[in-house]
């Protein structure tokens, strides 16, 4: 008996063995071995998935109708209702705080110290606060800097700073990833040119501090990370103003069951009713839902009994967050997009049917400037790769984009009966940028997701902060909400209100 189980032994080790030693996963198409240096190198990943950011929460994306869910009392007609599908993403789960934004001020004032102007270019305008007839002397001096302001949201960032502060947070971002995976040391002595930079790193122009590479499966040797192996993220970045809305609104929310594709009503708010009251029976019923200015001159209510313990901001993660779990959707500060702002005339309308997926305008199309061997070319002297946008002659054989730039398409281009005259009729021009969500400062009627604003991107406001988002790469993993699904998000509730 004693042979027999010595044997069946011997026979699961010898098995283990043979298994072991198959040969590796191949190419369905070629019949050639995946990560196999013999068979080329090519290599393939076991993949898992695009892992989430710092403080992004995944949206499940999905179609909506973009646009007022309220009567127009500015009677501006600039958000015709209209139906659009936007790809799932990430966005922050609150807006950037000053902690955050002051950790970005210190790192470029550290590393770029032989530029001083590009720490005097990131500050946030503190001066912001002040006004002729209000007392606010003081936040012009504490809001940004003091401790007590770490966790509000910062203001007076216009559009262009908080799209570089964008840049900068992916590159942090993805350093700290090779970091974590072994594939760098921490580099606090990074200076200028010779700093981390994601499009720097992946093209080969920066080295670092090497603690161990990757091996290269072509040669049997080390190499740098690149994309395909699904270590870096994408570039964290303003949303898009329909990426906004949607997360805003959160219909998911109102799906009358899991099976069903239909909601069960639309929102005027991020969350539900037509009040800006919380109207479900617990110890929340009757609380004020976000941070606004109530009527003339009540700014938080009564002493003893405020309704939202916010004369001005409040701090990031304060109220209930909307079914995305995202918090301050509406009110506590405006918030920057990317668009570029343009009323809905009848001449975009005509053309929306062609751009319902993931609509934008903005884009400004672009390539890595490269030398005559098709290398890029040495990297600016913050470390960054230099970038080239097409010039429309480039583009004439193409038929899915015929202009480099075209922030005006069909309203306010040569093509378009629409023209904005800056200087005699308009503020819109192609710097206008939009802004969405009201503020501390701002009535209830900006609070709906679909209203909007616009401002300079180089302006900046006290009442206007920002948030980031992400894209997905390679769209939502599953439809089963049973399966573990990441865009399922569980409901946080933190209410800073009643501490």
């Amino acid at each position: 008996m004693k042979q027999f189980l010595q044997m069946g032994l011997y026979v699961l080790v010898a098995s283990a063995l043979l298994t072991s030693c198959k040969s590796k996963e191949a190419s369905t198409t070629t019949g050639w071995n995946y990560n196999d240096t013999k068979w080329g190198g090519f290599e393939k990943l076991n993949y898992e998935g695009q892992i989430t950011g710092p403080n992004l929460v995944p949206i499940e994306g999905g179609t909506f109708t973009m646009g007022t869910t309220q009567e127009d009392v500015m009677y501006e007609w600039n958000n015709i209702p209209r139906r659009v599908t936007v790809s799932s993403f990430y966005m922050d789960e609150t807006e950037v705080a000053n902690i955050d934004y002051r950790e970005y001020t210190y790192w470029v004032g550290r590393v770029y110290s032989s530029y001083p102007e590009v720490l005097r270019n990131s500050l946030p305008d503190t001066l912001c606060w002040y006004d002729e007839l209000n007392y606010n002397e003081p936040l012009v001096t504490t809001y940004f800097r003091h401790p007590s302001f770490d966790n509000y949201p910062v203001v007076g960032v216009s559009w262009k700073q908080a799209s570089e502060y964008c840049l900068w947070r992916s590159d942090r971002v993805n350093e700290m990833l090779l970091i974590k995976k072994g594939i760098l040391n921490p580099n606090t002595e990074q200076k200028d040119e010779d700093s981390f930079n994601s499009g720097a790193y992946l093209a080969g122009k920066y080295e670092g501090n090497i603690r161990k590479n990757l091996k290269d499966f072509r040669t049997g040797e080390e190499r740098p990370a690149r994309f395909e192996d699904g270590i870096l993220l994408p570039e964290y970045r303003l949303p898009t103003e329909a990426e906004w809305e949607y997360a805003a609104l959160a219909l998911q929310g109102n799906q009358s069951s899991e099976l069903d594709e239909n909601y069960t009503d639309r929102r005027v708010y991020p969350w539900n009713g037509n009040t800006v009251r919380y109207q479900k029976h617990d110890r929340y019923q009757g609380q004020i839902m976000a941070n606004f200015k109530k009527e003339k001159g009540d700014y938080m209510g009564l002493a003893g009994k405020l309704n939202d313990n916010a004369a001005a901001t409040a701090e990031v993660r304060s109220f209930l967050p909307n079914d995305f779990g995202l918090y301050n959707m509406a009110g506590n500060v405006n918030e920057w997009v990317f668009d570029v702002y343009r009323p809905l005339t009848s001449q975009s309308l005509r053309d929306v049917e062609n751009h319902d997926l993931n609509p934008v305008r903005g884009n400004k199309f672009r390539r890595v400037e490269t030398d005559e061997d098709g290398k890029p070319v040495e990297k600016d002297s913050l470390g960054r790769l230099k970038y080239k946008y097409f010039e429309d002659d480039e583009l004439a054989e193409r038929d899915n984009i015929r202009r480099g730039q075209v922030l005006d398409y069909r309203d306010g281009d040569k093509e378009s009966e629409a023209t904005y005259d800056t200087d005699l009729h308009t503020l819109i021009s192609d710097n206008a940028r939009v802004y969405k969500g009201g503020s501390w400062a701002d009535r209830a009627y900006w609070l709906s997701p679909g209203a909007r604003r616009f401002k300079e991107e180089t302006e900046s406001d006290r009442t206007i902060g920002f948030r980031c988002a992400m894209n997905r790469m390679g769209g939502t993993p599953t439809n089963d909400r049973k399966s573990g699904n990441q865009f399922k998000v569980k409901q946080k509730r933190v209410d800073r209100r009643f501490k």
